[in-house]
Parts: C-alpha cells; structure tokens; sequence
C-alpha cells in the first residue's frame, strides 16, 4: 500500500480513538490524559498493534504540541499577574520545591540514576498539572472558593519557575559543561526579564503589532511567531517550551482573549498527539518492574502536595477545611511531567517507564484527592470523636458560597 495512504489510515484512526476516548472520559468525569497514555502504550514499541508509517509525523506533532501547552499557558497569564505572584507567593514557591521535589530527587538517587535523571525526576515530582486542576475545579464547582486563588498561586509559581528548570535541564542534556550551563540560564533568565518589563511597559504595543480583526490572520500570526521564537530559544539552548511561554505573557487583553479561543481546538489535538507519542516511546513491558517504586513515589507526592497546600492555604487566613482541599486538589500531576520525561528520557534509561507509571497513577488520584481529602479527614474526625462515621459522609462542599463559611471554620 501506498506510503501516503497507510499514514492518513493510521493517523485517522489513532485521532478518532483519541476523540471517542476523550468523549468517554469526560462522561465518567476523569481527565483524558491516562488514557491517551495507554492508546500510546497500545501502539508502541511491544503494544498489541504497533504503528508502522506514522510515528515521525506523530513526533512532530507531540513537538507542537509541547509548544502549544506552554503558549496557552502563558496567554492565561498578564505581566502585572506573575510579578504579583512573585512578589507574594514566593514562600510558598520554596516549600513546594523543597517538598515535592525532594521526594524525586532521593528516588533518582536510590535508582542510581546520574545527576541529569535524579534532577529530572525532581522536577516530575515537583510541577503539578495546572490543566487538570483546573478542570477539576471547575467539575466540582470550587472556582469561587476561597481557597482556589491560593491553588492558582501555586501554580503560577511553578509555571514561572519552568522558565528556569527547563533551560537548566537542556544545558545538562546538552552536555554544557558548568559554565555553559550558567550561561544558558542567564540567557533564559535575562529573556525571561526583558520580556516581563516589555509586556508591563509595552504590552498594549506588542498586543497591537500581532492583532487582528480576522481570525486566520490572527492565528497565523501568533502561531507564526510562537513556532519562531520556539526555535530561536532551542537553538540558544534556552529550551522552546519556554519560548514559547514568554510569547504567551507578552499578548495580553483582547488581544490574547482571542487567541485562546482559538489556538483552544489545535492545543487540545495536539497535546494529545503529544502523550500518544510519549506512550508510543514507552515499552508496555517495562513498567511492571518500576510499578512498586513509581506508587511508592506517588504516594509520598500525594501528601508532599497535601502539605503544600495546606501551608500556601495557611499562609492566606484560610481555615482547615479550606486547607485540606487546596492540598487535595494539588496533587495531580500530567503534562509538565511528561514534557520534562520526555526531554530527558534520552539520557536517562529507566526514566521514561516510572514517569508514565507515576504519572498514570496521580492524574487518575488528583481528581479523587480533590474531591475526597477534606470530607474523608472530616470523616475520620468524626469517627475519633465517636461522631458520623466515615461512610456516611455528606458531599464535598461545592461552590464558593458553602466555601466562604468553611475557609473561616
């Protein structure tokens, strides 16, 4: 059969899958993610039906769609927003390094794992999925909760601390040696600065250069320039995810309302595509034998990331309850940790089955975490008092009416 036609056969097939699978989970309320993972794993290296013509076309894709994760991203976010964070969020910033990138770095280690897979299974451990909870948010209401700024802090933090770990990462997979490496994170480090102060001084300026009454010009435009800059920051050995990031905060207002609406459809496909290549890259056969360690791991991140939000929740005047649910809804972890797995798998043999493992196991845990860890303390309480007992419990509290009393008990 013909080269081009078995591509088209395969690549339809493998984006309808991936359409009905997104369908099914959002009907039993779960992120999409793991399965993608699995059609993956289904279809690579030593799955049940290996894809034979697409998978270079399914690399590229998974390239974009990286690009387009930190891009959407950064359009979330204005200039004014992320010096803000910086400015009031950076305690927490540091306790949720040190908790939960600390439990990926002694793992590393204990693997024997050298430096550059100790310091990337830190930072799978560490960087939480703002995609997945923000949704899971949204499902269960909690968007005006009293606690739900905090969540997002959190978040904003980790995605401005990617700015630094991922050319970091880059420089030691490139092999740069000490100096090199500094270099390359001054580099990302001062673009980084002068793209914040451009888009609080200027960015009317910048949002008026790429705007654009007619939507394909405008998406030609901003995707244009993202892709661009993206390749201009790999070839500084910056790392184009963040690249692309810094595009994202320097479009602001209508300008980046619009954008979002509609790089939306093609950020979705292709991060798809994007944990479909990973799982393809990944040997079905190879995870039984890190199974242990990667539950072992995701249970210490589920109470590291309790603990994070707790403190971060804390540190707001919010009360215990409020507490417990910020930390629940922190722990899922999905496409930062493939994308940082997915740079360093190359380097470091081992890396790419524990990643997916872990990952599996807390993007399926986050949703539940989110919804049960305040009820189920709750319960326990109660039970410890002779109260309700665990099983009987009422449903989580929902929106950000119910939230207001429970922040302050």
């Amino acid at each position: 059969m013909h080269h081009t036609t078995v591509l088209l056969i395969e690549l339809g097939a493998v984006i309808l899958g991936l359409g009905l699978l997104a369908r099914f989970a959002g009907r039993i309320g779960m992120s999409p993610i793991p399965l993608y993972l699995l059609v993956g794993l289904a279809f690579g290296q030593g799955g049940l039906l290996p894809l034979s013509t697409s998978e270079e076309f399914i690399e590229v894709g998974a390239e974009i769609g990286v690009i387009l994760l930190l891009l959407m991203l950064g359009l979330e976010y204005t200039a004014s927003e992320l010096v803000t964070s910086l400015r009031t969020q950076y305690p927490t910033g540091i306790v949720d390094l040190v908790l939960n990138a600390t439990p990926g770095a002694v793992a590393g280690w204990a693997l024997g794992w050298g430096p550059v897979g100790i310091i990337a299974l830190a930072g799978i451990t560490w960087i939480s999925s703002s995609g997945v909870i923000a949704k899971v948010l949204a499902d269960l209401g909690r968007l005006g909760n009293r606690e739900t700024p905090v969540v997002l802090g959190v978040l904003v933090m980790e995605d401005l601390a990617m700015a630094v770990y991922l050319p970091l990462l880059t420089a030691l997979l490139a092999g740069l040696s000490l100096a090199g490496a500094s270099l390359s994170l001054t580099i990302a480090l001062g673009t980084a600065a002068l793209v914040l102060f451009l888009a609080l001084r200027h960015g009317r300026l910048i949002s008026r250069a790429v705007s654009s009454e007619n939507p394909e010009m405008l998406l030609l435009v901003v995707l244009g320039l993202t892709l661009l800059v993206a390749g201009v920051a790999q070839r500084l050995q910056v790392s184009a995810a963040v690249g692309a990031f810094l595009v994202g905060i320097a479009i602001s207002g209508e300008v980046a309302h619009s954008a979002r609406s509609l790089l939306t459809p093609l950020r979705d496909l292709f991060a798809a595509v994007f944990f479909v290549f990973f799982g393809l890259s990944t040997v079905p056969a190879n995870i039984p034998p890190v199974l242990l360690p990667a539950l072992a791991l995701a249970a210490v991140s589920v109470a590291t990331k309790i603990l994070t939000g707790w403190y971060a929740a804390r540190r707001a005047g919010i009360g215990t309850k409020g507490r417990l649910r910020a930390g629940g809804a922190l722990v899922a972890r999905g496409e930062f940790s493939i994308v940082i797995a997915g740079l360093a798998a190359g380097a470091q043999p081992g890396l790419r089955p524990v990643a997916t493992a872990y990952v599996l196991i807390l993007v399926i845990a986050g949703p539940l975490t989110a919804r049960w860890s305040e009820p189920v303390v709750r319960g326990l309480r109660g039970l410890g008092r002779g109260g309700r007992p665990a099983g009987s419990l009422p449903p989580p509290a929902g929106g950000g009416g119910a939230e207001v009393g429970a922040g302050r008990s």
